[in-house]
C-alpha cells in the first residue's frame, strides 16, 4: 500500500519503506508517495528514489547530489536552486517542473519528459540529455556547455543567451527554437532540424551545421561565424536546406 507524506518527520520512514519496496521488487515496503510534500532544503544526497511519486513536491534548495531518480514522477515539482549534480533523472517525468538556477551539472537526464520545464539560468554543463523531450522548455541563460543533447526535442524551446559551447545537438529537433544571442561555439549541429529557429546574434564560431535541415541563410545573417564554421552546401547561395518535420 502506498503511503502519503504527512510531515517532515515521516521522511525517514517513507525512504526506508521505499528502499524495501525496491530491494524486494515490490513484495515488501511501499513506494514513496511524496506528492505535494514540502522538502525544501532537505538533504537527499545519494538517495534511491527510483519511481518515487514527487509530483508538485517542493524541493527548492534541496541537496539531491547523486540521487537516483530514474522513472520518478516530478511533474510540476519545484526544484529552484536545488543541487542535482551527478543525479540520475533518466526517464523521469519533469514536465512543467520549476528548475530555475538548479545545478544539474553532470546529471544523467536521458529520455526524460521535460516539456515546458522552467530551467532559466540552470547549470546543465556536461549533462547527458540524449533523447529528452524539452519542447517548449525555458532554458534562457542556462549553461549547457558540453551537454549531450543528440536526438533531443527542443522544438519551441527558449535558449536565448544560453551557453551551448561544445554541446552535441546532432539530429536534435530545434524547429522554432529561440537561440538569439546564444553561444554555440564548436557545437555539433549536424543533421539538426532548424526550421524557423531564431539565431539572431548567436555565436556559431567553429560550429558544425553540415546536414542541418530547414535552415535558411536569413536565419544566420546576423550570427557570428568564422572560418571554422561549417555550413550546409549551398546555404549561402540562398537555398534553404531540406526537411519538413521538426
Amino acid at each position: 500500500m502506498d503511503q502519503p507524506a504527512s510531515d517532515r518527520a515521516d521522511l525517514a520512514r517513507i525512504l526506508e519503506a521505499h528502499r524495501r519496496y525496491l530491494e524486494t521488487e515490490r513484495r515488501e515496503g511501499a513506494r514513496a508517495d511524496l506528492r505535494g510534500a514540502d522538502l525544501s532544503g532537505m538533504t537527499l544526497a545519494a538517495a534511491d528514489l527510483r519511481r518515487a511519486r514527487l509530483a508538485h513536491a517542493r524541493l527548492d534548495g534541496a541537496d539531491c547530489r547523486g540521487a537516483n531518480l530514474q522513472h520518478a514522477n516530478l511533474a510540476g515539482a519545484s526544484l529552484r536552486g536545488a543541487n542535482l549534480r551527478d543525479a540520475d533523472l533518466s526517464m523521469a517525468r519533469l514536465g512543467g517542473a520549476q528548475l530555475a538556477t538548479a545545478d544539474l551539472a553532470g546529471a544523467r537526464i536521458e529520455k526524460a519528459e521535460m516539456e515546458f520545464a522552467l530551467l532559466e539560468a540552470a547549470n546543465l554543463a556536461g549533462a547527458r540529455m540524449s533523447g529528452t523531450d524539452l519542447s517548449g522548455a525555458n532554458l534562457a541563460g542556462a549553461d549547457l556547455a558540453g551537454t549531450d543533447l543528440h536526438h533531443a526535442n527542443l522544438r519551441g524551446a527558449d535558449l536565448r543567451h544560453a551557453r551551448l559551447d561544445g554541446a552535441d545537438l546532432h539530429d536534435a529537433r530545434l524547429g522554432g527554437a529561440m537561440l538569439d544571442g546564444a553561444s554555440l561555439r564548436q557545437c555539433n549541429l549536424r543533421g539538426a532540424y532548424l526550421r524557423v529557429a531564431k539565431l539572431d546574434g548567436a555565436d556559431l564560431s567553429g560550429a558544425d551545421l553540415r546536414g542541418a535541415m530547414g535552415l535558411a541563410a536569413a536565419q544566420i545573417a546576423s550570427a557570428r561565424r568564422d572560418d571554422r564554421t561549417r555550413l550546409p552546401p549551398g546555404l549561402l547561395s540562398g537555398d534553404a536546406t531540406g526537411g519538413t518535420d521538426g
